[in-house]
């Protein structure tokens, strides 16, 4: 039997570009063969990363 992914559940973001970063971000994202959101994702995390913010200290830290 096959397993199953976990179900997680998910936010959504509205955002607004400038076209120009809009259409570099989609080149990115077809260059590094992701979606946009992963490719947001992935610098969201990056960036959190490089500061020392993590998302479960993030979460736990919301008011």
């Amino acid at each position: 039997m096959a397993s199953q992914r976990p179900k997680v559940k998910t936010a959504s973001m509205t955002l607004r570009l400038d076209p120009r970063i809009k259409a570099a971000a989609e080149a990115a994202a077809i260059r590094e063969h992701r979606s946009m959101t992963s490719l947001i994702e992935v610098l969201i995390l990056n960036h959190c990363e490089a500061v020392g913010l993590t998302p479960a200290r993030n979460a736990k830290e919301k008011h």
